[in-house]
């Protein structure tokens, strides 16, 4: 944290959030880890008394806690945080929940079998009464279709993209332009410029950036194209710098 705080402070950022991951998967991923949220908030503690001009934002990212309420809820009862993010990484396959990146879920044979199974598990999230504030990388597994043998198209999906707009726009929550690390825009930006039109025109009225850096000096990436999008879409910045773009 403190090496992302020094990486923000280098490139002007006025604000940053560190939504670490509490991914629940029933204990079926040995490279899942808890989130130790205790020792996450002393770190976040630690670095607002080293870095006094960044204002830094504590959160988490709970991954799957529709499925998972009693251990989502636990995470929430340690105390208060800035930034609650929902989102999905694993549907339900043969043996129990799978991450949509591991096996061949991403074959081309699969691949739109995948997709659909996410699309249908992140509805039955925003359709949840899991408080969540900021859906999260709502088409992640584009950043793994397997797009040299296969073109990835948001139109042979409108249905289920637009499905969970409506559940997310109906809750009231943000949908984050996730830059994926500055990945290429047709793999890393998630979602991109049409699924964002689409969120405009199923009532969303906010969006949060978030480049999921994961590494200090990712920290941003991919943020001037996010910000392109987002105003043309007309969602403008507010008054707060850590506050979401709105229209």
């Amino acid at each position: 944290m403190e090496a992302t705080c020094r990486r923000a402070v280098e490139i002007g950022l006025p604000a940053i959030a560190f939504t670490d991951h509490a991914d629940f998967t029933g204990g079926g991923f040995p490279d899942y880890h808890p989130l130790d949220i205790a020792a996450y908030r002393e770190e976040v503690e630690r670095c607002r008394a080293r870095f006094p001009d960044l204002r830094i934002l504590s959160g988490v990212e709970l991954g799957q806690p529709h499925l998972f309420a009693d251990q989502a809820a636990a995470v929430l009862a340690t105390g208060p945080l800035d930034r609650v993010l929902g989102s999905v990484h694993c549907i339900r396959d043969t043996g129990g929940l799978t991450d949509v990146a591991a096996g061949d879920l991403m074959a081309p044979e699969r691949a739109a079998a995948t997709l659909s199974a996410y699309f249908g598990e992140l509805l039955a999230l925003v359709e949840s009464s899991q408080p969540f504030e900021v859906l999260a990388h709502l088409d992640y597994p584009k950043r793994y279709w397997p797009h040299a043998e296969l073109p990835y198209r948001e139109e042979d999906h409108e249905e289920a993209i637009r499905a969970v707009l409506r559940g997310a726009a109906a809750r009231g929550s943000v949908l984050e332009l996730n830059t994926t690390r500055g990945a290429e825009p047709h793999r890393g930006m998630c979602p991109g410029a049409t699924v964002l039109r689409w969120w405009v025109e199923e009532g969303g009225r906010a969006v949060s950036m978030g480049s999921d850096a994961h590494d200090p000096q990712r920290i941003a990436r991919g943020f001037e194209l996010a910000c392109q999008l987002a105003d043309a879409a007309g969602f403008r910045p507010n008054d707060d710098p850590a506050g979401c773009w709105l229209r």
